[in-house]
């Protein structure tokens, strides 16, 4: 895989927190930006995750997905609900700690095409990310950007594999939505060759606009979620709504712990 690889400072290893059940490191975009770069250059593979009120519900019922945590490199922070109860719980989280791609995919783009990395991305309903795709290149003279949509069976998924294979990019996107990319992931680690594969979701989809993007401020204030459900009421409701009461256990149980710490100091 051949970019430019200008030089490049040691990248630390991120700190970590456990909540909820979990660990997350703290990343932020130039972070992870940094991490991909880093992984080009010594030609490695890094499986990059993140967590949400989502995930952990999935995580605490499905063994794929915990099967994909644990392959993962890194592991950033979607979502402000799990930045404030870190910060309930003493670690060292800030807003900047909180990366959606629908923050992150502009940012990322603009590093794609200064560095001549090539970008695959797997997902979305057919001809939804190649739309997204033009977008990006327009805004981004240079990048290097193959599509293919995510509305495949297992009698195809040869066939997806050789077509990335074929593109032989830096950087992977599987944006199936969860829990479908992480098990993808998971069953296929064998036969990817890219030096970072990024979870997204359906991020091209709001690149294309085929789903509204939620303001950034509401994002920030962690009330974003409230636009997304507006917007997909159907899809969304439980996700929203009643998923996050599952997760109570996992809270006292954090609770606990401080208790104890505190307790033994």
């Amino acid at each position: 895989m051949n970019a430019e690889q200008s030089p490049l400072p040691p990248v630390a290893s991120p700190a970590a927190c456990s909540l909820l059940g979990v660990q997350v490191h703290l990343l932020t975009i130039p972070l992870l930006n940094a991490s991909i770069a880093q992984a080009v250059a010594a030609g490695q593979t890094k499986i990059i995750g993140h967590h949400n009120l989502h995930s952990l519900y999935l995580y605490q019922r499905d063994e794929k997905m915990r099967r994909f945590y644990r392959q993962a490199d890194l592991i950033h922070i979607d979502g402000m609900p799990l930045v404030f109860w870190g910060r309930l719980l003493g670690c060292p989280l800030r807003a900047q700690h909180r990366v959606t791609y629908m923050d992150w995919v502009w940012p990322l783009m603009a590093e794609a095409a200064r560095r001549g990395w090539r970008v695959f991305y797997l997902g979305g309903k057919p001809g939804v990310a190649e739309q997204a795709a033009q977008i990006l290149r327009a805004r981004y003279p240079g990048l290097q950007i193959e599509t293919r949509h995510g509305y495949f069976g297992q009698a195809e998924n040869e066939a997806v594999l050789a077509q990335i294979a074929a593109f032989d990019p830096h950087v992977l996107m599987v944006g199936m939505g969860m829990p479908c990319q992480e098990h993808w992931v998971v069953d296929n680690r064998a036969g990817i060759r890219a030096n970072a594969v990024l979870l997204s979701g359906a991020c091209f989809d709001y690149v294309a606009g085929a789903v509204p993007i939620p303001p950034r401020w509401m994002g920030r204030l962690g009330l974003e979620w409230l636009f997304r459900l507006a917007s997909e009421p159907g899809r969304l409701a439980k996700r929203y709504l009643v998923e996050p009461w599952s997760l109570i256990p996992l809270v006292i149980r954090d609770i606990y712990n401080i208790i104890l710490r505190r307790v033994h100091k």
